[in-house]
C-alpha cells in the first residue's frame, strides 16, 4: 500500500491540503479503526464526530427545554433554539430568509411527500422527471396522477447515466400506453409544460446510484420555461456546497444525517417563499394550526385556520430536543470546511475510478462493470459498479456485498432506490419490467417475489466521505483485486 499511496500522492497533489482530516479520522473517528471497519457507505449515511455527541449531550443536560407549542418559560427557549436552528441552516446554505423558508421534516423523503401532497397539480399539468431519481421522487408521480396532471420521463444514457446533451441527439420522444412519456433531451421535456399551469420539474443535484451530477444550470432554465423546479440535494451535499445564493430551486430535500451523521429522523425543505404560498395541504394536524372546531367543521376546509409559514407544513411535535443538534453538525462541518471535503473524496474517488477500470482477469476480461462517469469531472465520489467472472457473466451484488462484509469492507447493493437508473445501467426493457407488475394484485408477496426473481439484480456502491482515507479505497481496491479469476459459481449463494 505503501508504493500505491505514494503515486496516489503524485497523481493528486491537491490530497495533501485535506491532511486535517486525517487527524479527524485518529481523534473523532477513532471507532473505525478500533473496530476495524472500512466504511463505504456515507451516501448511505454519514457518520457522526464525537465531539458533536459531547456537545449534544452537555446542552441538554444544562438547560431544562419544554414542548415549543406552549408559552412557558422552558417552551420559549426550545422555540428560540428551534429558530436559530431554521437560521443557522439558511447560512450555512448561503439562502436568504427573505427568500427562503426551512420546514423541518423527518427526512429527504418527509420533504418530497410533503412538495407531492400538496402541490397544486390539476388536470393538464405536467410532472417532468428525469429517469434517474430516487423511489421518493418517483413517488410523487401517484399525486399527479390522482389530481389528473400528465408525467413525463427525460432519459439518461448509459454508460455515464447522463441526460443527453447532444442537439443533435436522437430524439426518443414517444408517448407509453400508460400515459407516461419519455422525452430524449431536457428542452423537449420543458416544452410540454402546460401554459399558465402548474409545472413542476424533479431531479437529483447528484445521482444517489451513479454519482453524476446532473447541472444546476438546469433550474434557471427551467424556471424560465415556467416550471417549479423540485432539487434533491440529499446525495449532493454530504461533500458538495449547495450556495442558495447562486442557484435558486423552488424546492429542495435533505436529510441532515446524510452529512454529519447525527442525529437521524429530522430532514428539511428549503422552500422560496413564493412557492410556499402554492402549497395546499389535503389536512391538518396538531402543531400546524393555531385554531381549530369540531362544531365548525361542516364544510371541507372549514372549522380551522392554519398558522402561517413553515410551521403550518410540520405535523405534530418536532423532534425538539434533537433539532439543536443540527446547529451543532453544521458548525462541525463548517470548520472543516465543504471544499476540504469536496477535495479530499474527489481525489479518493478518481484514483479508485481508474484503479478498478484497470483491473483484469487472466483472460483480458474486464472485472469491472462501472455506472457513471469514469472521470471525476459533473460526478461525486459515488463509485458503483458491477463485478463480472472471467465469462463476462455479471456477480449478483448481494454475493459481493456478503463477502465484503466477511473482510470488514462495508459497501452496499441493490438499486439503491433508483429503479430508473438500475433499469437503464442493466439494460432492463419496458417489456421486461410491464411483465414484472401484470398480475401483482392477485399475487402473495411470495408469489411476487419468484415473479421478478432476475429482475432485481443492482450493483455493488462504494460512497466517499469527509472520513474516507486513501488506507480505506485501498483496501476495497484489494477486495475487487481478490475476485480476479474467480467463478461467479464458486463465490456460492446469497446467505450462504
Amino acid at each position: 500500500m505503501a508504493a500505491a499511496l505514494a503515486g496516489f500522492r503524485r497523481a493528486y497533489p491537491a490530497f495533501d491540503t485535506t491532511a486535517a482530516l486525517d487527524e479527524l479520522r485518529a481523534t473523532e473517528y477513532a471507532r473505525l479503526d478500533a473496530l476495524g471497519q472500512t466504511y463505504l457507505d456515507y451516501t448511505g449515511g454519514g457518520l457522526y464526530a464525537v465531539s458533536q455527541l459531547r456537545e449534544h449531550q452537555a446542552m441538554l443536560a444544562g438547560a431544562v427545554l419544554g414542548n415549543p407549542h406552549s408559552e412557558n418559560l422552558p417552551s420559549r427557549e426550545m422555540t428560540e433554539r428551534i429558530e436559530a436552528t431554521r437560521a443557522r441552516i439558511l447560512e450555512f446554505f448561503r439562502a436568504s430568509p427573505d427568500e427562503y423558508a426551512v420546514i423541518f421534516t423527518p427526512n429527504a423523503t418527509g420533504a418530497l411527500r410533503l412538495v407531492g401532497e400538496a402541490y397544486p397539480f390539476g388536470p393538464g399539468d405536467q410532472y417532468l422527471l428525469t429517469f434517474d431519481n430516487h423511489n421518493s421522487v418517483n413517488g410523487i408521480r401517484e399525486f399527479a396522477r390522482a389530481k389528473g396532471a400528465r408525467i413525463s420521463y427525460i432519459a439518461v444514457t448509459p454508460p455515464d447515466m447522463r441526460v443527453p446533451r447532444d442537439p443533435l441527439a436522437r430524439v426518443l420522444t414517444h408517448a407509453a400506453p400508460n400515459g407516461h412519456r419519455l422525452v430524449g433531451r431536457l428542452a423537449e421535456g420543458l416544452r410540454g409544460g402546460r401554459r399558465g399551469g402548474h409545472n413542476l420539474f424533479a431531479y437529483p443535484a447528484q445521482s444517489n446510484f451513479s454519482g453524476v451530477q446532473h447541472p444546476l444550470e438546469w433550474i434557471a432554465q427551467a424556471q424560465a420555461a415556467g416550471w417549479d423546479v423540485l432539487l434533491d440535494a440529499a446525495a449532493f451535499v454530504p461533500t458538495n456546497q449547495l450556495d442558495l445564493s447562486v442557484w435558486h430551486p423552488d424546492y429542495v430535500s435533505l436529510s441532515f444525517y446524510k452529512i454529519f451523521g447525527y442525529p437521524t429522523g429530522i430532514g428539511a425543505l428549503l422552500v422560496r417563499h413564493p412557492a410556499l404560498a402554492k402549497l395546499r395541504r389535503p389536512w391538518y394536524a396538531g402543531g400546524n394550526i393555531t385554531f381549530s372546531s369540531v362544531q365548525a367543521s361542516e364544510a371541507p376546509g372549514a372549522g380551522f385556520y392554519r398558522t402561517p409559514g413553515a410551521a403550518g407544513f410540520e405535523d405534530g411535535t418536532l423532534d425538539y430536543l434533537g433539532i439543536p443538534a443540527i446547529g451543532i453538525g453544521l458548525d462541525h462541518i463548517s470548520a472543516i470546511g465543504m471544499d476540504t471535503i469536496h477535495t479530499r473524496v474527489m481525489c479518493l474517488a478518481g484514483w479508485l475510478l481508474t484503479a478498478l477500470s484497470e483491473l483484469r482477469h487472466s483472460n483480458g476480461t474486464p472485472l469491472v462493470r462501472l455506472y457513471g462517469p469514469a472521470e471525476t469531472q459533473l460526478r461525486g465520489a459515488t463509485v458503483t459498479v458491477n463485478f463480472a467472472d472471467p465469462t463476462g457473466t455479471l456477480i449478483d451484488s448481494r454475493l459481493v456485498e456478503q463477502h465484503a462484509n466477511a473482510v470488514g469492507i462495508s459497501l452496499r447493493s441493490g438499486c439503491h432506490c433508483n429503479p430508473g437508473a438500475r433499469e437503464v445501467a442493466l439494460g432492463f426493457t419496458e417489456a421486461d419490467m410491464k411483465a414484472s407488475f401484470r398480475h401483482k394484485e392477485h399475487l402473495s408477496y411470495e408469489e411476487f417475489l419468484h415473479v421478478i426473481d432476475g429482475k432485481t439484480t443492482g450493483a455493488a456502491r462504494a460512497s466517499m466521505g469527509l472520513a474516507s482515507t486513501f488506507a480505506d479505497v485501498y483496501r476495497f481496491w484489494e477486495f475487487a483485486a481478490s475476485l480476479r479469476d474467480v467463478a461467479r459459481a464458486d463465490l456460492g449463494q446469497i446467505g450462504g
